[in-house]
Order: structure tokens, then sequence, then C-alpha cells
């Protein structure tokens, strides 16, 4: 289940130092200057094997001369309404301010659950400013400094006390293959699933998600049996002024974690974006499979193979250094290609269960490193010895005995990749290569 951490608060007191604290990243950047934040920034937290998302805001301001104060403004309110629990983060310097009491105001309403993180107690006698933030009526304020990372475990631990836990409905639905459509606004991804389920709709079921806004919708025909994990319909008609892009990213993020491969709309006639890119490294960093579908190709007048080549080749060239993916184009409103899109998809999911026998693994892998063997560091060789397989991984996971496991670098766990999907089809399924000591 997709769980989501929204970090809030006013400018300057420390937001973007907390998410790449967290986060174990330098993501955001982080700076003196007020409204430093603009775009929003998404990250993933791993603490005691609880996972979440995690989003930086911008800083709230009221009646300044930043330009972008309404569009960050409608950012924070979303991502309040979008969230599990919300990091209200103030300063522990300049204790409570108006803006402090503006957010406060608006966070108590929210009725979600609020953690009151005071930051920078470990400038000067700031500390002893802490108690004050109590007036905010958002309960006990957890001492913390982003900067040096102190308190901040305790912080995780109520951070993981408070989100919600895997509901029993999403557990009876994770032996079927669950398939999110993503892509930016007006992609396709409403027209796509009409497509898929637009005929005989007594054999498609729609199942409350375990999230707000994830509906499982069941496609049991042609042989299939898998779940359309779809976002689309559910924006409250009160909210339709919020920022469009924002809006499809975060709602992206719920989609993401509740499915196991992501088909991305991409739309052929404005090809690839910025916005394409932030979704597809969503996919990534929740390592999920990936079907691209390139929509609204009957649109487009050259159909050529060599415009095709093209396309595919730009798309690659911006989702690299992942490039192993399968793309199709098609159209969702005359149904060009719709079929082999479900089809795609669900090889990719077979992909991701495929279990190599370590016997195999292991002749295959001795020659390829025979072939090529690691750089040797300092002096010294490196001698990877056995390979084997974890069956009970979500996704494809190849470990690696040698005797010096820190001294593999990346490059050469790229050729092993490469090398396995050589042998072995794992196209549209990311694989983790890790190294351990014999």
């Amino acid at each position: 289940m997709g769980r989501l951490v929204a970090i809030v608060g006013r400018p300057n007191v420390g937001k973007s130092t907390l998410f790449n604290r967290l986060t174990q990243t330098r993501t955001a950047i982080v700076d003196d200057t007020a409204g430093t934040t603009r775009d929003r920034q998404y990250g993933k937290v791993d603490w005691c094997g609880k996972e979440f998302s995690i989003v930086d805001t911008g800083g709230w301001v009221v009646n300044s001369e930043d330009i972008f104060e309404s569009e960050i403004n409608k950012q924070v309110y979303l991502a309040i309404e979008e969230a599990d629990v919300i990091l209200f983060v103030v300063d522990a310097m300049n204790g409570v301010t108006d803006l402090d009491d503006h957010v406060a105001n608006i966070l108590r309403r929210s009725k979600k659950p609020v953690i009151l993180v005071a930051n920078k107690t470990d400038a000067g006698e700031s500390r002893f400013n802490v108690p004050e933030f109590y007036s905010l009526g958002l309960g006990e304020p957890y001492s913390i400094s982003s900067a040096n990372g102190s308190g901040t475990g305790e912080l995780l631990d109520e951070i993981v006390k408070d989100l919600p836990e895997d509901d029993s409905q999403e557990q009876e639905l994770e032996k079927i293959p669950k398939f999110a459509i993503v892509g930016r606004p007006n992609a396709g991804k409403s027209s796509i699933i009409n497509s898929f389920i637009g005929e005989d709709r007594n054999i498609v079921t729609n199942i409350a998600g375990t999230t707000r806004d994830s509906i499982y919708t069941r496609y049991n025909k042609f042989g299939f049996d898998f779940y359309l994990v779809d976002t689309a319909g559910i924006r409250k008609k009160n909210k339709v002024n919020e920022d469009i892009e924002y809006y499809s990213v975060i709602r992206s993020i719920r989609a993401i974690e509740a499915s196991d491969v992501c088909i991305l709309m991409v739309d052929a006639t404005l090809g690839i974006e910025s916005q394409d890119v932030s979704i597809f490294s969503l996919i990534q960093r929740n390592k999920k499979g990936l079907v691209v579908c390139v929509n609204k190709w009957d649109l487009v007048k050259d159909k050529s193979q060599e415009a095709i080549r093209h396309f595919e080749a730009a798309i690659r060239n911006r989702f690299a250094p992942f490039t192993d993916f399968p793309i199709i184009f098609g159209s969702a409103l005359t149904k060009q290609r719709i079929f082999k899109v479900i089809e795609t998809a669900v090889d990719v999911y077979k992909n991701r269960e495929r279990i190599i026998p370590t016997s195999q693994l292991n002749v295959y892998m001795q020659e390829v490193i025979g072939a090529y063997p690691p750089p040797a560091n300092k002096g010294k060789y490196i001698k990877i010895k056995y390979v084997t397989m974890l069956k009970e991984s979500p996704i494809p996971t190849f470990i690696f005995f040698c005797n010096l496991p820190q001294w593999v670098k990346e490059p050469y766990r790229r050729y092993l990749e490469n090398k396995i999907r050589e042998k072995w089809d794992f196209t549209g399924t990311p694989i983790n290569v890790y190294m351990r000591e014999k």
C-alpha cells in the first residue's frame, strides 16, 4: 500500500535538509535563501523494515513578493490532502511566528496525524525555545537537528507508528498481477482504461482499493486475469484549480506503489517531456516493471519505421541507463495495438517472477566472469566464486559471493546485469545485483 508523508512549514525552517536526512540523499537543494524549494522532491524512506514515500514541499508564504507564492501554497494544500502523516517543521531558533500559527490552523482542520518537528535545536540555546511550540495546539514537539541528524531516530519511530497498517484486502489481491496506468495529464490514461474495459463489462469488477485514490479494476477476459490500478476520476471537483502536473505526480506515487507493472503513457504528439521522466524515475525508485505505451499514434503523420526507431531512441536516451523495456506504439481512441499492451504487461510480470536454477546460473556466469574478470584493486584480485538468485524477492535479485565485495564497482555490476539480460529474458523489470563476502 502506498504510504505518504509530507513535510510542510514556512520557508527556511530546514524542510529540505530534513528530507535529505531521512532519504539519505542530497536530492533537495538546500540554501539559506527563502523560496529555494519550488519543484517538488519525492523520496523513499526505509526505517526498521517499514518503507514509505516522502514529499518535500515549498515554504508556506503569504503576501510575499515571490511570484511563485500562489503555486507553492496550492501544492502545500495538496500535499496535506494526500498525505497519511504530516511533518510540520518549525524553527527552534526563532520560536513561534505568525506564519507558523497560520500553517497550524490549516493542519488542525485537516484531521490528519500531524507530528510537530522543532528543528535547529543544536544551535546555541534554541532548545530552550521548544516548549513555546505547545501553543500551536499540535501536541508535543520533537526536538531534532536535521543538519547533524540528532533526534531523527525518535522522529522516524513516531512516523512509522502513525502510518496506516497494511490492509488485509490488499493482501488478498497480492497473488493477482496489478498493472498501473500512469503518465502526465492528457496522455490518454482514462482513454486506454476505457478501451480495456469498454466491452463485456459484466466480467469487470470494481474493488475499492486500500488507499483513498487507488481503485482496483478486475480484468478477467480473453484468458487474462489481473487488476488495473487506476487513479482517474477520483479528484474532487472543488480541487480542480490545483496544479495539474504536481497532482499527477503525487497521485502516481500511490498508483505505482500499489502495482507490479506500470504502463507509462506517453503522448506521441508531444514527445518525451520532463514530467514523463519524473514519473519514470518514480517507477525506477519503486523497482516496478515498465511498459511504455506511445499513445495517440493515429495522430502522427510520419509512421515510417525510421520515425518509430527515432522515437524509440529518444525515449531510451531520456530514460537511460535503464533501457531494457518494451515500447508499444498505439492509440487508445482507435484501439490500435491495445491488446498488445496487455500481452506485454503480462510478459513483463512473468519476467519479474522468473527464477533461474542455481546450477544454470553458475555455469553461465562463471564463463562470463572468466572472459572478463573484475579489475584488480591495489594489487589484489577479486575472485567471484559463486552466484545464486533469491527466490523470495519482489524483483529478480542476484547475489555474487566473492573475497572482496567492497571493491566491485558499479560498472562491473552493470556488466554482470547486462550479461544476465543477454541470456535470460528480464525485459521490462529492474534487476538487483549484490556482492557479498564469501
